[in-house]
């Protein structure tokens, strides 16, 4: 159902889980957009970020508002710092890492939207500590993505 609106204040969101130390806020979600897209914030743990993955449909970008970011897209690796923006087109490999010892913060936006529902299932999953890869590679097919390796490191 397509929302006429949404007004939120500061921290009002739907807040989900995406593994220790990174919660997301999600402002819009594609049932709110009619499936156009998700906006959402990402509390980024110190040294925390996503594995390598892709997305088959889903476009994204990624502001950076606290933290220092290294960024792979594809097979080049990018920083961003406060105010830096980054383009992870879909069908293209990409993950990201806060390399501060303070937690982050960044601005996600995917379309379509629909994100939401993976961090549903896949919050649970991963709050405990890294979940197993064979546990988490059928729930990235699920909703349109591929688990293809761990997730970037300072040295790389």
């Amino acid at each position: 159902m397509i929302k006429e609106y949404v007004v939120l204040a500061e921290g009002e969101g739907l807040r989900l889980q995406s593994g220790p130390g990174r919660d997301l806020v999600f402002k819009v979600t594609g049932d709110d957009t009619g499936g156009a897209f998700d906006y959402f914030v990402v509390e980024v743990a110190p040294r925390g970020g996503p594995p390598l993955h892709v997305h088959h449909r889903q476009e994204e970008t990624i502001h950076v508002l606290k933290g220092r970011y290294k960024i792979r897209i594809g097979d080049s690796i990018f920083h961003c710092d406060p105010g830096g923006f980054a383009y992870l087109p879909s069908k293209v490999p990409h993950a990201f890492l806060n390399l501060t010892d303070e937690p982050g913060e960044i601005i996600v936006v995917y379309t379509p939207g629909g994100g939401h529902k993976f961090y549903e299932e896949f919050g649970p999953i991963s709050r405990s500590g890294p979940p197993d890869p064979k546990r988490l590679a059928p729930l990235f097919e699920k909703y349109g993505m591929s688990l293809l390796g761990p997730p970037l490191s300072a040295e790389d």
